[in-house]
Order: C-alpha cells, then structure tokens, then sequence
C-alpha cells in the first residue's frame, strides 16, 4: 500500500510545471505592455517602433526609456508620437505627448487621452536580490512581424553603480563623469535583451510586480565602455526612479 501511495505523490510531483504560476503571470503583464514609437502616414512603412513601454498609475500613462524618444518629430510632415497596443496586425496606434522626462535615470513618461489601458502594478527595488530570476516583456526585433511581445527571464547576477571607475583618464568621457558624480545603482542580469527592448518592465514571475525597467544602450555605453568585446549583459534602472518620475507628475501608484 505505501508502495503505491509513494508512486501515486511521486507521480503528482514529477508533473507539475516546472514554474507554475509563470504563464498566467505573463498572460496577465501582455495587456499593459506597449510599443514606443513613431507614425508617418507617408513613410513606408508608416510605423516605426523604437521601444517598449508599460502603462502604469491611472491608465493613461506609459513609462519607457528617455532614449526611446526620437530626436526629432516632424509635426509639418503630421509625424506624431505614439504607443501601439494591440497584438499582431491589429496593433493600434494611440498619439502621446511626453508628460515628464528623467534623463538622469533615462525614464520618460508619456500621456495620452483616450479609453484606459490595464496598468502595472509596482514593486519595491530594496526587495530585489542578487540570484533572485524576474521576467521581462518587450519588442526586441521591433514590429517587422506584427506586434508580439517576447518575454525572456533573467537572474540579478549583480546589484551595482551605473557607471564604473576606468583605468585611464583617457578612456573617459562627459556621460561617464557625470554618472559617477551622481552614481546610483543598477540591476545586471544574466538574460539576453536587445535595443528594442528598451523600456520593457523587469517583473516578479508570480505577483507581476514591476521592479524595475530594462535599459539596453544608456547604461552599457558607460559600464562596458572599457571592454574590447561588449558582452550580452543585460541592466535595468530600479522602480524606485519610476516612483520618484511618477510623484513628480502627481500621479498616485
């Protein structure tokens, strides 16, 4: 009989996913993830994707990188910026306009009017640790296909400063002086991400709460400055410069 209990609990055991809870977690973060970009009713194609965001507070906020932001929008041309939402070929485009800018921690925060979109919730950065693996959810190859959010996972392999000393004065520049005048901590994790995915939130796998937000370009361009071959590292700023862009705007969270 104990032979038989044993193999039926053991059986149970060996066919439980291996993470459970991670498919509805990602299925619940889809809806309020966005591309970045911008729309040219003349261009071919019209839509150009430059990064993901993620709505946050009362539904019509995104929060992205400063970086995603075009230089320049043609407004004589009828170029507007814009957050598309929707999946695949029927992804929409929504106009935006910038609400506030961090380029400090390079966070934006966009509006836009309109029906709500389902917001994030955030999480706390003093509760992430190194080792600890979190998801995250963007457009790495852009919008070539469609819009299809792509999630990867990634472990805190370290929590450290934006930027890092040099061994020459030589190897430094205007940004890194900057940063290291003001430095604050990042999270380098050991997932893959790509330009594109700049602006994805970093996630807890089972509550979905956003800790922080994935940065491809702003932070490697100081830490792996030094470095003959840039590695595949991955960073992102903590939430706590979120909640800090977001109180500046009044907004609640």
């Amino acid at each position: 009989m104990w032979r038989a209990l044993f193999a039926v609990l053991f059986c149970g055991l060996w066919s439980l996913p291996a993470h459970a809870g991670i498919p509805e977690t990602i299925a619940e973060m889809k809806p309020s993830i966005v591309g970045v970009g911008t729309v040219l009713a003349t261009r071919r194609p019209p839509v150009r994707l430059l990064g993901t965001g993620f709505v946050v507070a009362d539904g019509r906020h995104v929060v992205t990188n400063a970086h995603v932001l075009p230089d320049l929008v043609d407004g004589e041309k009828r170029e507007y910026l814009a957050i598309f939402f929707g999946r695949g070929s029927k992804a929409r485009p929504r106009p935006v306009e910038v609400a506030k800018l961090d380029r400090e921690h390079d966070l934006a925060l966009l509006r836009f009017v309109g029906s709500r979109l389902p917001a994030v919730k955030l999480g706390r950065a003093d509760e992430v640790r190194e080792g600890q693996r979190y998801l995250f959810t963007g457009f790495p190859i852009g919008a070539v296909l469609g819009l299809y959010p792509v999630t990867h996972m990634g472990m805190i392999s370290a929590i450290s400063p934006a930027a890092i000393p040099v061994a020459s004065p030589r190897d430094l520049d205007v940004r890194m002086i900057r940063r290291l005048r003001k430095p604050f901590d990042v999270f380098q994790l050991d997932g893959t991400a790509y330009p594109g995915n700049s602006g994805s939130p970093l996630y807890h796998p089972e509550t979905g709460r956003v800790v922080g937000v994935i940065n491809k370009v702003f932070v490697k361009e100081t830490k792996e400055k030094v470095l003959e071959k840039p590695s595949g590292i991955t960073y992102a700023i903590p939430v706590r410069h979120v909640r800090a862009l977001l109180q500046s705007a009044g907004l609640a969270f």
